[in-house]
């Protein structure tokens, strides 16, 4: 037996239905066949087998406990010499044989999707960091999340666990917050790139920031995974109260069509009591709900109901009618039967028979059977019987609570035989339509349309309702639902086809989309497609809750309460749960009242850095502050903040590095003389330059830098003073305007003047200009994003435009990303979250400058938008030492484009036609994307050293449908215009 013996036995055999034997049934998953039998008893969703047109399966509602896994066959040989056993948490007979069975059915995935067996590791227990790491646990059958878990094994290597039983996790009082508990697990598979797999044992157990689970009322472990799921202090991807909302079609129904607008069949239900959530709504079209006074007495309303539905418009041209009971009794044992819509008596017959099944809130619904699409073209041979086509889509709520269509998979059969899950092969919807006479690119890309905007409504309504439901109702604070499967029938509405939503499930439409996927898995199978996993925006959203899990409560020091462009930093730490303290030199900073702790302390004097450093570190040890972590996106404080991470002994690159990426001399000079190896070292992306403090530097400096060059702050930002100079006079004339007019932080708050005004010459490097967004973690690197800047208004260097995510070539972008992260650890920037900016010339990129901080303008917010990361909780967990829940391979979910919007330039329009409320309403209505960088006040400034007042962007599903609606949108209102042309800053983004 595979938990008690450790020896080596082939598992070719058929097995009796034995608890304690080494294998169990094989339930047959095939990702080279992709022939799904979905027995999985955490989830049962079986779906009744229709082989005659008046079927009725098993009238019972499953029943808990009702025995060992099911009897099959496993074909292949795996290791049995392995422990499944968890110390402390001893299983019955009952419990153990499902364990077993799990375990085989994970080896035979494996095995079919060419991949490698479990490697048993338990005998070394993996310590890990308990508290500070983040765990992704599935407890469910393998077939089903078996995609789930090898994406997660991609962007999250070994932190995507898979628990074979609910005795290998441990629900423990969570301290401080009364009824809720800490999910711990002892017992894991993890699973690793390149489909590696492990069987783990964790000393101590890992505390889950993740949990998804399969549900079900069915035999083996539903219930245990119900109450484990339940009332957990980390997110839940599912539980049992909202599984039983799903699982009611007649409020599902309801909902889709009245709050999301899909399609769905013309149904008649009749029910003794309404489910609560459906009482005192509106009704919906095409959906009539009969409420009945008892169970006596009712065939003369239900006889005339039944006549008057079946010979209502509403069912179109459906020749059938399906008669099925709904609620979560009856989840995975239907009763289902088909009869002729003429049938009218056959019809209330059977309705009244089915009644006396019933309980309060279950119902019994009569609906249309939607009949197949006809696809036939002039000149086409008579067509056949009818192809029915079975859409399968996937949906998942990302960032924002916004539903994404992740995948969609056919099924194709006769049209006159009912058409089910595992019934047909799954296909990509092209291969499907073509099946079905519809080849047409633009006819197939007007049906994924509806598709994905019937899925999308569908997942978005469901999202709406967990909304108004109470943490009871839910199943918990953490509880809600990540993804969702819709079924479509594909037929014809008003002379166009149209998917019709029958119903919403998990498990059966994920493990769909497996298998389709699962076609590209062995070698022999042909090329691998360039499409994403189905569930990668899935495990996107495990992470990215996973890291409000981790740092919900954490206490954070903020050194420097930035200015007017930073005011998101304060909404963003109320909404992740974070506990912000904040030294300030202004006490009447906007923040002192949004923050836990406000101390007014001068952080502008940096030629004081150390010292103050002390003396902050002592306050902080007199306040008795608990710090988790200090960080500082302001860049006047960077230094500081560095030097106090190291009085307090806290996370944080070293206050070395940080003065050498501070100064931006000193970066280029430092990185030119790192030419050792390992090549390509940092040398070769180093620009030669001068540091300017006097006339004489400025003198010297024009005989030893190439002319034209650039000139710019030592210490500065927003590219403030940043000048195009062609000779040795404009130097001179420019470095005697910044000394005169950019003396020190008065002059212009927040570029770095409290760090001297010093200047550079560097020389001016022709190419494309690019700004590269990092994370790094233990000076690996975890995230990059690249955008594209527009040509600026020379001689000036204030950015025009930008597009993301890049418009380059693969190759030439890696050339950007591998230049940055080298770069950063030339300089030393082993932790953190750093913006690079970099030319990219015809000998490769070329380093601007390093700013060691997260990039800023619109960019946190693109890339939250775009990735689903959030560069701003990236950097707050790298500050507390935790490496950031970032996917390994994030994809932009579209393009923006966007202009910059000058007071100089803009000021008539800025009153008028494109106005903040303006802007913020066109905002509001997600017909563009703007970001306000300065208040009133801070725009007063003159316009040579002005900054940008704000970003107006547009969205496309390509970057040249974004860019064409911007140029139009700058067009109206007003923004373009002969002065500041628009279409010459968006020329790069080709």
């Amino acid at each position: 037996m595979l938990c008690c013996c450790r020896r080596r036995v082939p598992t070719r055999s058929v097995l009796p239905a034995e608890p304690r034997r080494a294998s169990a049934a094989r339930q047959a998953f095939s990702l080279s066949t992709c022939k799904m039998l979905s027995l999985d008893p955490l989830g049962l969703e079986w779906d009744c087998p229709l082989g005659s047109k008046n079927l009725e399966e098993e009238e019972g509602p499953r029943v808990e406990g009702s025995g060992l896994p099911p009897p099959g066959y496993f074909p292949g040989s795996w290791s049995q010499d392995v422990g499944l056993d968890c110390k402390g948490s001893p299983e019955g007979a009952e419990a153990r044989a499902w364990t077993v069975y799990y375990y085989s059915l994970l080896q035979s995935c494996l095995q079919q999707a060419g991949l490698p067996e479990t490697q048993d590791r338990s005998q070394a227990p993996r310590t890990g960091c308990p508290g500070a790491e983040v765990t992704l646990c599935i407890l469910g059958s393998p077939s089903t999340f078996l995609s789930v878990l090898l994406e997660g094994g991609v962007q999250s290597p070994g932190n995507m666990l898979l628990c074979l039983s609910p005795a290998w996790l441990t629900k423990v009082p969570a301290p401080g917050q009364p009824g809720e508990a800490a999910l711990l697990v002892s017992k894991a598979v993890s699973f690793h790139p390149g489909g590696l797999t492990f069987l783990d044992d964790f000393v101590p157990p890992r505390r889950v920031t993740y949990f998804l689970a399969g549900l079900g009322l069915g035999p083996g472990q539903g219930r245990e995974a119900a109450e484990l799921a339940r009332d957990l202090t980390c997110p839940t991807g599912a539980s049992a109260e909202l599984a039983r909302l799903l699982e009611d079609r007649l409020l599902t129904r309801r909902l889709l069509a009245q709050q999301g607008g899909v399609a769905v069949p013309a149904t008649l239900a009749f029910t003794y009591k309404l489910p609560a959530l459906l009482q005192g709504r509106d009704a919906s079209p095409g959906l009539r709900l009969v409420e009945l006074s008892g169970k006596e007495g009712q065939e003369t309303l239900v006889k005339d109901e039944v006549g008057a539905f079946l010979h209502s418009e509403a069912l179109g041209d459906a020749l059938q009618v399906a008669i099925k009971l709904s609620g979560w009794r009856w989840r995975g044992r239907q009763v289902l039967r088909l009869h002729p819509r003429a049938e009218v008596d056959t019809v209330a017959d059977t309705v009244l028979a089915l009644l006396e099944k019933l309980e309060e809130e279950e119902s019994v619904l009569v609906e249309a059977v939607c009949p197949p699409a006809r696809l036939s073209f002039p000149g086409s041979p008579q067509p056949g019987p009818a192809l029915a086509v079975r859409i399968c889509a996937v949906v998942c709520r990302t960032q924002g609570d916004r539903p994404l269509l992740s995948k969609v998979v056919c099924a194709v059969g006769r049209g006159d035989h009912p058409l089910r899950h595992q019934s047909s092969l799954p296909r990509t919807l092209e291969v499907a339509l073509a099946q079905c006479g519809l080849g047409e690119a633009a006819q197939v890309a007007v049906v994924r349309r509806s598709v994905k905007a019937a899925a999308e409504a569908a997942l978005a309504a469901v999202l709406a309702l967990e909304a108004d439901l109470s943490v009871e109702q839910r199943g918990g604070r953490q509880a809600c639902t990540d993804f969702l499967g819709v079924d479509f029938a594909l037929t014809v509405a008003g002379g166009a086809l149209t998917p019709v939503a029958l119903e919403l499930n998990r498990g059966l439409c994920l493990e769909a989309c497996g298998a389709l996927e699962g076609l590209w898995a062995s070698p022999r199978s042909g090329p691998v497609a360039e499409e994403a996993a189905a569930a990668a925006p899935l495990v996107e959203t495990m992470l990215r809750r996973s890291a409000r899990c981790l740092m919900e409560g954490k206490q954070l020091l903020v050194i420097g309460g930035g200015g007017f462009s930073k005011k998101f930093v304060w909404e963003a730490a109320r909404d992740y749960g974070l506990k912000l303290h904040l030294v300030e030199s202004d006490p009447n900073h906007f923040a002192s009242q949004l923050v836990q702790t406000f101390i007014h302390f001068d952080v502008t004097e940096h030629r004081r850095d150390e010292d103050n450093a002390r003396l902050l570190a002592e306050l902080v040890r007199a306040r008795g502050l608990q710090l988790d972590g200090c960080f500082s996106y302001w860049d006047d404080c960077l230094v500081l903040t560095a030097l106090l991470c190291q009085e307090l002994g806290l996370p944080c690159s070293s206050p070395t590095a940080m003065r050498l990426a501070k100064q931006k001399s000193h970066t280029q000079l430092h990185l030119l003389c790192r030419q050792g190896p390992p090549w390509p070292s940092p040398s070769l992306h180093a620009v030669p330059c001068c540091p300017l403090e006097s006339e004489a530097d400025v003198e010297r400096a024009v005989h030893q830098v190439p002319l034209p060059g650039v000139m710019k702050l030592e210490f500065g930002a927003g590219a403030v003073g940043v000048r195009l100079v062609e000779d040795a006079p404009q130097c001179h004339e420019h470095f005697s305007r910044i000394a005169r007019d950019l003396q020190g932080e008065a002059d212009h708050p927040g570029i770095g003047l409290g760090w001297g005004n010093a200047m550079l010459l560097m020389e001016f490097i022709e190419g494309t200009e690019h700004d590269v967004d990092l994370v790094l973690f233990g000076g690996r690197l975890l995230a990059a994003f690249v955008s594209d800047n527009g040509p600026t208004r020379l001689p000036g260097f204030t950015e025009t435009a930008a597009c993301m995510p890049t418009g380059l070539a693969p190759e030439q972008e890696a050339q950007l990303v591998q230049a940055a992260f080298r770069c950063c650890l030339g300089c030393g920037l082993l932790d953190g979250v750093f913006n690079v900016e970099l030319k990219l010339t015809g000998s490769g990129p070329r380093l601007i400058e390093i700013n060691p901080r997260m990039g800023g303008f619109y960019l946190r917010d693109w890339i939250l938008e775009l990735y689903g990361v959030d560069l701003l909780l990236a950097a707050a967990m790298v500050a507390c030492g935790l490496r950031p829940a970032l996917p390994a391979h994030p994809r932009a979910r579209g393009h923006l484009v966007g202009v910059m919007c000058l007071v100089s330039q803009h000021l008539q329009v800025l009153n008028s036609t494109a106005s903040q409320e303006a802007l913020q309403a066109l905002h509001d209505r997600g017909l563009l994307r703007f970001n306000l960088f300065l208040s009133s006040e801070e725009a007063l400034v003159p316009s040579e050293y002005e900054e940008p007042y704000c970003s107006v962007a547009c969205a496309g599903s390509s970057l040249a449908e974004a860019r064409l609606r911007l140029l139009g949108l700058c067009q109206g209102l007003g923004i373009d215009g002969p002065h500041y042309p628009v279409a010459h800053f968006l020329s790069h983004f080709k």
